[in-house]
């Protein structure tokens, strides 16, 4: 498993992405505490790489906070996105007037829909279909993250179809393990940064 340096991590993370305030670097300290516990990531090149992918995704998609956050929107803007109305909704497993709304993305990679909900709860025996808030607890949040990303929970493509031992990683293609190609390149960078940082602080 990886082992970092935080005051290395820290400085090389400002360096690549810019200065940090407390909450950022305590979020970045609560997630360096949950990789080096991870036995999912032993401690290889592949393992680095798909990691700094995860990280970025998170830096994305808490809009650059690293703490696991709703998604943006109202209930009505959720409930004509995701509703059971809609083809995404009943691909989501939406099928209640509401449960778009109700099933909203939250946390790190913005869990949405109620067949990832119910997934989710039955995985980790935690009831987020009636408590789905639930998904933005930070360690729950990681967990789901993690196991989606690896596991194809999302869009049924996994990070070992994109970064793989001893090829370049296609950070740009692994972008559809979320959300299509939306922001692939932006992320992509990132990912290339996180890989920067975590190279330099590991032990």
């Amino acid at each position: 498993m990886f082992q970092f340096n935080e005051n290395k991590l820290i400085d090389t993370y400002q360096s690549r992405f810019g200065r940090l305030h407390l909450p950022m670097v305590q979020a970045l300290g609560f997630l360096k505490v949950q990789v080096e516990n991870d036995v999912r990531f032993s401690g290889s090149v592949k393992d680095r790489q798909q990691l700094a992918y995860c990280l970025a995704t998170f830096k994305w998609e808490t809009a650059h906070t690293m703490l696991p956050i709703d998604e943006f929107g109202s209930d009505d803007y959720f409930n004509r996105r995701y509703g059971p109305h809609t083809r995404v909704g009943r691909m989501l497993g939406n099928t209640q007037v509401g449960d778009g709304a109700r099933f909203h993305g939250r946390g790190y990679v913005q869990l949405t829909g109620w067949a990832n909900y119910q997934r989710a709860s039955q995985r980790f025996k935690v009831d987020l279909i009636t408590s789905p808030d639930l998904a933005k607890e930070p360690k729950l949040a990681y967990e789901i993250a993690v196991n989606g990303m690896r596991e194809g929970w999302f869009t049924g493509r996994k990070l070992d179809q994109f970064i793989k031992e001893g090829v370049p990683p296609e950070y740009e293609k692994a972008r559809s393990i979320i959300n299509g190609t939306d922001k692939a390149q932006t992320i992509a960078d990132i990912a290339r940064r996180y890989d920067e940082v975590l190279t330099a602080a590991l032990r």
